[in-house]
């Protein structure tokens, strides 16, 4: 069946424009924190010569991830809500959906390596150094890169087929593939299917690997000195804070039949907005070795400046 729509109109979060107003203003205020956030955290670990451990490589990623993932959306719902007609194209669908995907995926796998190397670090503290060597921890990232590749590439591809022959409103701020299926002129009973089995699974199984780990790394603290299961208690909390926020709202989304929800929207922005902003502020501010570091550049900053 022939394609007619070339745009989507997506009716965002409100429709009044009052409400448009102040969605405007603070989603403006949490995407320019969100990306300054995760640059001024890049931006120390790479010029910090304390912040070389894995921990530490694998946060440049998350929070690379976290910029991208933020910019493939916040953006265009900054602008939406200063528009009179909120539309998107069928290309620019196509290439929101496909970005935040596999950011979205990339985020989750990194979680699970900072995750791997927290259990590492915790559990064979002796081994720590021989196991997380940089050589695997650079493979490791890779192959966080090429599963999110795939995993966007598997979303798109049934979506970029589909037949869309008449209705083209989105009751969404963006582009995802529950809203999109349903304006099909086909049927999506198996499409469903295969997203629930790809986002639903790897939401899932990330979930349970990152919980998992966690257990292991508390349990395991219990033969810990009190000033190491306080560091290390302080740790794992800011980790599982960003997991339980982040996947619980990606589980309620992607592991269900392909029904709508009118909460679905606010639900979509905690993974989607929240969480981006959160994760260089948790890793930050409970981090004091990242604290200093950050201190130690805005100080050198500052020398140079005079």
């Amino acid at each position: 069946m022939k394609n007619n729509v070339t745009e989507f109109i997506l009716l965002g979060l409100t429709q009044d424009p009052l409400k448009q107003k102040v969605v405007f203003a603070i989603f403006l205020v949490f995407y320019t924190a969100t990306v300054l956030g995760n640059l001024l955290v890049i931006l120390t670990i790479k010029t910090s010569s304390t912040l070389g451990s894995p921990m530490y490589f694998f946060l440049t990623y998350l929070s690379f991830a976290d910029s991208c993932f933020s910019s493939t959306i916040a953006p265009k719902l900054i602008v939406d809500n200063l528009s009179k007609k909120q539309t998107i194209s069928f290309d620019g669908c196509m290439t929101q959906l496909f970005c935040m995907h596999f950011f979205g995926c990339m985020e989750v796998l990194v979680l699970v390596l900072m995750s791997y190397d927290r259990y590492v670090a915790i559990c064979k503290p002796l081994h720590y150094t021989v196991i997380m060597n940089q050589k695997l921890c650079g493979i490791l990232v890779i192959f966080a890169l090429v599963g999110a590749l795939v995993h966007s590439i598997t979303q798109i591809a049934p979506a970029f087929n589909l037949p869309f022959c008449g209705p083209n409103v989105i009751d969404h701020y963006l582009c995802d593939l529950q809203p999109l299926l349903r304006l099909a002129c086909a049927d999506t009973y198996v499409i469903n299917l295969l997203v629930v089995s790809n986002s639903g699974t790897v939401c899932m199984a990330s979930f349970t690997i990152l919980m998992t780990s966690y257990i292991f790394i508390l349990y395991s603290l219990r033969n810990h000195s009190a000033e190491g299961k306080r560091k290390a208690l302080s740790t794992c909390t800011a980790h599982i804070i960003v997991v339980i926020i982040f996947f619980v709202p990606c589980i309620f989304i992607y592991t269900r039949p392909p029904i709508i929800f009118p909460v679905d929207k606010l639900v979509s922005v905690f993974y989607t907005i929240v969480t981006p902003l959160l994760n260089p502020l948790i890793y930050t501010l409970r981090n004091a070795e990242v604290k200093n570091a950050m201190a130690k550049l805005w100080s050198n900053r500052l020398n140079s400046d005079k």
